[in-house]
């Protein structure tokens, strides 16, 4: 019987695993760069941590089950509700800002389609203790700098910025309550993929004839691409007292957000959008999302501000902001742009010997080399030369060592490169030393 695998599950043969472990690379040598530090949790929580953070009706997208002590547990769909019980945990002896990042698998139970699986790998980068527009600019940078790192550009992908407080002052101008304006924020997530017919209808229910109106209004709010739009735009609105002030506050974040984007070299990546509004409702100042830049496809990364998800979870108040990225949508656009290095692996040294009196004496140089971290093909089985040299060549190694009775009995190994053939014999004594000057160089500053 043959197995198949599962729907929305990868395998990951060598070649695939290859493309992996290089956008895993990046997203670490990236991390590193912003001095982010790794962590990990249990890819099995307790049940109960979703539907603390996302309500019940998480659950249906879950792979989740009773344990055999009789726990509700759930595969993780994500890893924000990991970290916030981590942080919570440690948060008096951490020394703030905490800057952490983990690369992990995830898990969701829906329908498999073009860009979302249900297993996927995320790079999940957060900052915590820090309430001020730095941190996020930090993260906003750290993102861009991170889909530089795979050679896209401005051309390539951008990052909409949207701001969840500001939408809370704006609904409030328009005298929605608390649940109001939780209830237009999730109409408003879904507003591009809704018909506007159907908009207005959910609208009315909240708003009654002034819907369409209401509508257009916010229309132009998401019009807003520029600061000064924005600004005046806000200063406009219909606010006294408190909401005025935050107002005015507001518009300074924004101001300091946007400066610190510039200086740190993501300006050009950056786009105000404030169709962005996330849909979890944990979500609690910016906002952001990257795309690629046509529009087309599924978002490559999201996140943003949950100051109060920490609280929430059992933990002390501690501002929060984050984002994670998924590789499924990441490995799409590379290969649509073609900035996905084929990758071989290829051995440094490939080992050839004339019979068994010389395999002990190969291996222990292999063994050597191996120690300090060469890659080093040795063969398992007695063959002829002919199909060793065969071998050799196929296998894409830049130098063949070859060990045979003359080279042994003058305590030396003859060293091939196999790209020009050119040979040359050493002592085995030396192999250690001058192996980097012969594989950086090939033979050009070798002599006898």
């Amino acid at each position: 019987m043959q197995f198949e695998t599962l729907p929305g599950f990868r395998e990951f043969y060598p070649d695939a695993c290859a493309r992996r472990n290089h956008v895993f690379g990046r997203w670490r040598q990236v991390a590193r760069a912003f001095n982010f530090l790794e962590y990990d949790a249990p890819v099995l929580e307790p049940l109960e941590l979703y539907i603390e953070k996302s309500g019940e009706e998480i659950v249906g997208q879950l792979f989740n089950f009773e344990d055999r002590g009789g726990r509700a547990v759930a595969l993780r769909p994500e890893m924000t509700p990991s970290l916030a019980r981590l942080i919570g945990a440690k948060a008096n002896s951490l020394k703030r800002p905490v800057k952490w990042f983990n690369i992990g698998e995830h898990y969701r139970y829906e329908r498999p389609q073009k860009g979302r699986l249900r297993a996927f790998y995320q790079f999940n980068v957060d900052i915590f203790g820090e309430p001020g527009p730095s941190a996020d600019a930090e993260l906003i940078a750290l993102l861009c700098q991170t889909l530089q790192s795979f050679g896209l550009n401005s051309e390539d992908f951008k990052v909409r910025l949207s701001d969840r407080d500001l939408w809370l002052l704006m609904l409030a101008a328009e005298g929605l309550d608390a649940s109001g304006s939780a209830a237009v924020l999730g109409i408003i997530d879904k507003l591009e993929r809704t018909e506007r017919g159907t908009i207005i209808e959910k609208l009315a229910v909240i708003l009654g004839d002034a819907a369409e109106k209401f509508l257009g209004r916010i229309e132009a709010a998401i019009a807003i691409r520029t600061f000064s739009e924005l600004r005046s735009y806000i200063e406009c609105l219909p606010l006294e007292g408190d909401l005025a002030s935050q107002a005015q506050a507001r518009i300074s974040d924004w101001q300091q957000l946007l400066r610190h984007l510039e200086a740190a070299g993501a300006g050009d990546f950056v786009q105000i959008d404030l169709g962005i509004v996330r849909g979890l409702a944990y979500y609690t100042g910016f906002v952001f999302e990257a795309f690629e830049a046509s529009g087309e496809g599924r978002a490559l990364a999201g996140g943003g501000r949950y100051d109060a998800l920490i609280k929430k979870l059992g933990g002390p108040d501690m501002p929060a902001v984050g984002f994670a990225m998924g590789d499924v949508t990441l490995m799409d656009l590379l290969d649509s742009r073609g900035r996905m290095p084929a990758y071989v692996q290829r051995p440094d040294f490939i080992v050839i010997i004339g019979g068994e009196a010389e395999r002990d004496a190969a291996l222990g140089d292999a063994a050597q080399l191996r120690s300090v971290g060469y890659q080093v093909e040795y063969p398992l089985k007695s063959q002829g030369f002919g199909k060793q040299f065969k071998a050799a060549n196929q296998s894409g190694a830049r130098l063949a060592l070859i060990y045979g009775e003359d080279e042994l009995s003058r305590g030396l190994v003859k060293v091939r490169d196999l790209a020009s053939g050119h040979e040359l014999e050493i002592g085995r004594d030396q192999l250690l030393q001058r192996a980097p000057s012969l594989l950086e160089g090939g033979f050009e500053n070798e002599t006898e």
